[in-house]
């Protein structure tokens, strides 16, 4: 029923003894009705019996030697799980709070901001200063000195546990703390709040409601186990803290595990929820390894623009929303997107579509925090207090960023600098927070980023002629590095002989007309549920690359590196390109719901990385037209047979290239 963790503070004869133990309350209960119920109501004298048992066995069985008293024996209970009850959960967005018993309680919430880890007295010895007294070091019988050992206790404050004003017991002359006797512990301070909050950073409009949230305390071997974004189910005890003249609510924290997303967990029982409509289109598109993926693409976001709008960026948005998993540190799952357009509004209405099917969503305002912010502890812990910004907090989810013609440079500068390393680095001043020396912090971004580009943005920088490269693309105001740190780059050109604004202004005005109406036809009609549903099914599956997938895009890369290079400013494919565009491949065979990457999926993932390089540093030797993968409308099913054979080109002209540039591919490949 319970884990035993025992170890020595000190390697001093006079030490504290601290056990640790981890406590499933039910499982007490069904062995003793009587215990468990103490330890699920009465914290504190369950704590006090367990350090008696512990003393009697350390005496009985002379476990450790030194321990005369039962004041060495320090005690921690840690309630790992509690009955699926209502009295034993506490709702973080219930009010008011405080009122309840001090006793164990389960809660789930969403990490926001925390402190660097600090220290606190876990125990510290007491001696009288009346040298008669039997209290004191200066009596030699035993046991001497050991009488008044002070431990922490939860809710109590340092000076509950530190202070000069105590009395001895026996005679009532002041203590003296004993110094070197002293044992000190960790101690770290986060803050909790509702899963609910998150609705107030994403696609919803502005609200009234406000979430207040919770302070918790993390203690010793529990420090360091909650990061940013991350979603908890913690058991605690809610304490009142004072600190005069103010009383604060609290929970010291006795056990935290990771809640796995609600979606995540039903799709990996239950893979049959995706709507019939998908299952019958997957069946029917069995005969192309590139329709399924075509067909959902094309009609996706149909309640904020026609279906055949933007193809290519529906496209790459449902591949980014596909690889997204934030428990997962692999470099190979950020899919980031650029837009470039000359029509903000419709691509970012479309983006703030999209967002609403990510698992975690978060629209970065304008003038909000994207990474972190300091601010002063309020608790006493006399450190700073670190606040996650729009990045941190759609961990394992999609950050937009929304128009970034709209950030000042300084934001664009550490918006590049995060994409390029993947981490935020946190400079905490020691003079301002109260620390003897500065300190630098860091902490990793498992999200992918959303953004568009005014490509009709007059730029700051002027344009020669003769340095415009042959199918690269101006990027107005943008530095050419930011776009360069995003994975993709996609521009937003509408079809020769069209205008994105007729097909939208017609959209618009039948959706006036009939208002809530099929706009299309019925082979076109997927619900946002349905998507909802086939890409929480995509992100669950776990994919395998086949060799020729490999062999496809490892050729294609050295090819590149050979193609794309010079001698004064070497290559123009990065080395992280090939982590891309393995992304690309994963992230199509998820979306077309298969469990190994095809060749026919290194495909498009080339086509996409081809075109982005080519708007940011101009064609190269392998010519690709811009939007290979819709080159035209998928209208009926003779539009597809002809988009599998134009694709199926692409994939010979890709293979050329790779056999003409990187002939050592294969090879190079098998070394590997």
């Amino acid at each position: 029923a319970f884990h035993l963790n025992c170890f020595s503070e000190s390697q001093q004869v006079d030490a504290v003894y601290r056990f640790s133990f981890d406590v499933n309350p039910t499982d007490v209960v069904e062995l003793d009705a009587r215990l468990g119920d103490c330890i699920l109501h009465d914290p504190l004298k369950a704590t006090s019996l367990f350090q008696s048992v512990c003393y009697l066995a350390i005496k009985a069985l002379s476990l450790i030697q030194h321990a005369v008293t039962e004041n060495q024996v320090n005690v921690v209970l840690k309630p790992t799980h509690m009955p699926p009850f209502p009295r034993y959960c506490l709702d973080l967005s219930e009010f008011p709070r405080g009122y309840g018993p001090m006793r164990p309680l389960e809660m789930e919430g969403l990490v926001i901001a925390m402190t660097r880890v600090t220290k606190y007295t876990q125990g510290a010895r007491f001696l009288c200063t009346e040298e008669k007294c039997p209290c004191s070091r200066a009596v030699l019988t035993l046991p001497p000195g050991f009488h008044h050992i002070r431990v922490h206790a939860p809710g109590a404050t340092e000076s509950a546990t530190i202070r000069s004003d105590f009395i001895c017991f026996l005679c009532s002359s002041p203590l003296r703390e004993d110094v070197k006797s002293r044992v000190l512990g960790d101690k770290q301070l986060v803050e909790l709040v509702h899963m609910r909050a998150l609705g107030v950073l994403g696609i919803h409009g502005p609200s009234s409601l406000r979430f207040q949230s919770v302070t918790l305390f993390l203690r010793d071997e529990l420090c360091n186990s909650m990061k940013f974004g991350q979603v908890y189910r913690v058991v605690g005890i809610p304490a009142h803290i004072h600190q005069w003249p103010n009383i604060t609510w609290s929970i010291e924290a006795c056990s935290v595990q990771t809640v796995k997303p609600e979606c995540e967990a039903l799709f990996d029982t239950d893979p049959c929820l995706i709507s019939d409509n998908f299952q019958a289109l997957h069946a029917a598109s069995a005969c192309s390894p590139w329709r399924f993926s075509a067909i959902i693409a094309n009609s996706f976001g149909s309640a904020v623009l026609p279906p055949g709008l933007y193809s290519t960026l529906k496209l790459v948005l449902l591949l980014s929303l596909v690889q997204t998993e934030g428990e997962n540190p692999d470099a190979h799952n950020h899919l980031d997107v650029l837009a470039l357009t000359s029509d903000a509004l419709i691509i970012d209405r479309l983006m703030t579509y999209s967002l609403g099917l990510a698992d975690r969503g978060v629209r970065h305002p304008v003038t909000g925090e994207l990474f972190a912010s300091l601010s002063r502890d309020e608790h006493g812990a006399g450190t700073a207090n670190i606040h996650a910004g729009s990045a941190l907090l759609a961990n394992g989810g999609i950050c937009l960023l929304g128009n970034l013609t709209c950030y000042k440079k300084d934001r664009i500068d550490t918006l590049q600098s995060v994409l390029e390393s993947r981490s935020v680095p946190v400079f905490i001043p020691g003079k301002k927070y109260g620390e003897d020396v500065d300190q630098q912090l860091s902490f990793s971004i498992q999200c992918n980023f959303w953004a568009l580009a005014d490509a009709a943005a007059p730029s700051k920088k002027p344009i020669r002629p003769d340095s415009v490269v042959l199918g690269s693309v101006e990027m107005g105001p943008l530095p050419p590095q930011v776009a360069e740190a995003f994975g993709l780059l996609i521009q937003c050109r509408e079809a020769i002989g069209h205008h994105p604004l007729h097909p939208m202004t017609v959209h618009t005005l039948r959706q006036a007309i009939s208002p809530g109406e099929p706009l299309y036809p019925a082979c076109m009609q997927f619900t946002t549920q349905d998507y909802k549903e086939l890409l929480a099914y995509a992100r669950s599956l776990k994919v395998d690359m086949s060799p020729e997938a490999e062999k496809m895009i490892h050729g294609f890369y050295m090819a590149s590196r050979r193609v794309r290079s010079d001698t004064s400013q070497g290559s123009s494919v990065s080395v992280t390109s090939i982590k891309l565009m393995i992304a690309l491949a994963q992230a199509h065979a998820k979306l077309s719901l298969r469990t190994q990457v095809l060749e026919e999926d290194a495909v498009v993932a080339v086509l996409l990385f081809e075109n982005s390089v080519t708007l940011k540093h101009g064609a190269s030797a392998l010519v690709i037209p811009p939007d290979a993968l819709f080159l035209g409308d998928l209208r009926d099913l003779d539009s597809l047979r002809k988009r599998d054979l134009t694709l199926e080109e692409f994939h010979q002209q890709i293979l050329h290239f790779v056999y003409t540039y990187a002939p050592g591919a294969a090879t190079y490949i098998m070394e590997e």
